[in-house]
C-alpha cells in the first residue's frame, strides 16, 4: 500500500525567509520610476477638490434655477386660468356698455351688482399681477402688445396710429395674455 501524503488547509506553504535577498536594498531609498506617494495623493487631493467646488456651484445653480421656476410658477401659473377669465371681463364690459340712463332706473340692483362683479375681478386681476393693456387713440402702434384687427386711411393721422381700440389687452408680469385688438391708421407720411 501507498502511503498518503496528508494535505494541510490551514497553513499554505511559504518559502523560507532569506535576508541575504534585502541586504541589498536600502528600506528607505526613493525609486524613481514610481512617482512619490506624496505627489500622488496631492494630485488625487487637487481632483476631489475641483469635483467638490463643481459639485457645489452645481447644487447652488440647481437651488437657484429652483427658485426661478417657484417664483415663475407662483406668478405666471394661473396664466390658463386667467386666459379662460378674460372672456368674463369681456362680456362684463360689454354688458355695462349696453346699459342706457333709463334701464339703470327699472334694473338698479342688478347693474350695481355686475358693476361689483367687474370691480372684484379687477381687484382680483390686480392682486395676481394681471393689467390691462388699453391704448389711447393716436398712441404709436406696437405689435408686441396690440395686435392690428384692421387698417384704415385716416386724413391728417400718420400711418402706423391707433385709431380706434376694439378690446383691451392684458399682461400677468411681464407676460403677454391677450394682446389690445386695435383699427391702426394706414395713411403714408406726406411728403
Amino acid at each position: 500500500m501507498s502511503e498518503e501524503k496528508k494535505v494541510s488547509l490551514s497553513e499554505p506553504e511559504q518559502a523560507p525567509f532569506d535576508p541575504a535577498e534585502f541586504n541589498d536594498q536600502d528600506p528607505l531609498a526613493v525609486n524613481e520610476d514610481e512617482p512619490d506617494e506624496v505627489e500622488v495623493l496631492m494630485v488625487e487631493r487637487d481632483q476631489l477638490r475641483d469635483r467638490l467646488m463643481r459639485a457645489l456651484a452645481d447644487a447652488e445653480n440647481t437651488r437657484k434655477r429652483g427658485e426661478r421656476d417657484r417664483r415663475d410658477a407662483e406668478l405666471y401659473g394661473g396664466s390658463k386660468l386667467a386666459r379662460d377669465l378674460l372672456s368674463v371681463y369681456d362680456n362684463l364690459s360689454r354688458a355695462l356698455e349696453t346699459v342706457d340712463d333709463t334701464q339703470r332706473e327699472a334694473s338698479k340692483a342688478l347693474i350695481e351688482g355686475i358693476e361689483l362683479t367687474m370691480r372684484e375681478l379687477l381687484s382680483t386681476f390686480s392682486k395676481h399681477r394681471i393689467e390691462r393693456v388699453a391704448p389711447e387713440v393716436g398712441e404709436k402702434f406696437d405689435p408686441q402688445i396690440h395686435q392690428a384687427m384692421f387698417e384704415a386711411p385716416v386724413p391728417e393721422v400718420n400711418g402706423g396710429k391707433i385709431i380706434q381700440l376694439m378690446a383691451e389687452g392684458f399682461v400677468i408680469g411681464d407676460r403677454l395674455l391677450r394682446p389690445a385688438q386695435v383699427g391702426v391708421s394706414s395713411t403714408p407720411p406726406k411728403s
